[in-house]
């Protein structure tokens, strides 16, 4: 399993800063993706969302950007742009070649240095890094700095990073590439076991449960500070009215693998991609890209090392 370049016409680059803790993912489609979209937080940073819209002219997409940054690292978009104008891809608007490519970012600011942020140079580099490779998971590009379980403060969460899985079935191939900076917990949908998240002490290996944290009262410094950015591929057909039902569906595996998920603090989003002819029904492709997506949150923590002085599974490289 290669993750989301699994299917045919995705490539994927990352550029990461591992001194200032943030970075840039890039996710490039050089024939185009019809595309559909769903946003499920209320703590949102995007550029260019409205093109996923089934009533916007343009029938398909170029590109996808996820950056740290905050409202900064909306910026490194225009570096994936001028990438893909330089190689002849974009809307044809008969005078220019215009790249189709929304972004969208995470709050990183609270780990590494604050005043870093991803530029337009980092949305470049990691768009010439691109590629159909296996995808890198962990703490690496727009997961560089990536933290979830914030509840209780940065010193009791734990780190995360981007992490991919894909479902197979009868031709049909579904994949989702996941940036996970939740306020909430990670679990294991399987078990209902915290795998990752907000810990009762800065010592700890105990989880807190964030939900219930939530209940009690306690708020948090994070507020606003939140978000799982989602993207979907797949070789099915679909119409860009299907490609939003695809993403709304995808969402159900983001809710199964976090908890809680989709708060006002949190910024959660799904961009669902189609490249390809395979005929499958959108309930089939919506199902398996939901299981893509809980299983990529989960290896999102799981290869995420000890970074910042935050608490990571993956054992720190020596």
């Amino acid at each position: 399993m290669k993750g989301l370049t699994d299917v045919s016409g995705v490539l994927v680059g990352h550029a990461s800063d591992f001194d200032a803790l943030t970075g840039v993912t890039a996710i490039l489609c050089p024939g185009g993706a019809v595309a559909g979209g769903d946003i499920r937080g209320s703590a949102t940073g995007t550029q260019d969302w409205e093109v996923l819209d089934p009533d916007h002219v343009t029938d398909r997409i170029h590109g996808v950007v996820f950056a740290g940054g905050s409202a900064f690292g909306l910026e490194a978009a225009s570096g994936v742009r001028k990438f893909l104008e330089q190689k002849g891809i974009g809307f044809d608007t008969r005078y220019a070649k215009v790249p189709i490519v929304p972004g969208a970012i995470l709050y990183d600011l609270g780990i590494g240095k604050p005043t870093v942020r991803p530029t337009r140079e980092m949305g470049e580099a990691a768009a010439a890094a691109a590629n159909d490779g296996p995808v890198r998971e962990g703490a690496i590009g727009a997961g560089t700095g990536a933290t979830v379980g914030k509840i209780l403060g940065m010193r009791q969460a734990m780190k995360s990073g981007v992490g991919t899985f894909t479902v197979t079935a009868r031709g049909v191939v579904v994949s989702a590439l996941v940036v996970v900076n939740a306020v909430g917990d990670v679990i294991d949908p399987k078990t209902g076991a915290i795998v990752a998240g907000a810990r009762k002490g800065v010592d700890s290996r105990e989880f807190a449960n964030s939900a219930e944290v939530f209940k009690s009262g306690a708020a948090g410094p994070f507020k606003g500070s939140n978000t799982t950015l989602v993207a979907v591929a797949t070789n099915a057909k679909l119409t860009k009215v299907q490609a939003r039902k695809v993403a709304r569906l995808a969402g159900n595996g983001m809710a199964r693998a976090i908890s809680p998920v989709n708060m006002m603090s949190d910024g959660d989003l799904i961009v669902a991609m189609s490249l390809g002819r395979e005929d499958a029904s959108v309930d089939a492709v919506g199902i398996a890209a939901a299981e893509a997506v809980a299983e990529a949150i989960l290896r999102a923590v799981r290869l995420a090392p000890t970074l910042g002085g935050v608490l990571g599974l993956r054992p720190t490289p020596r």
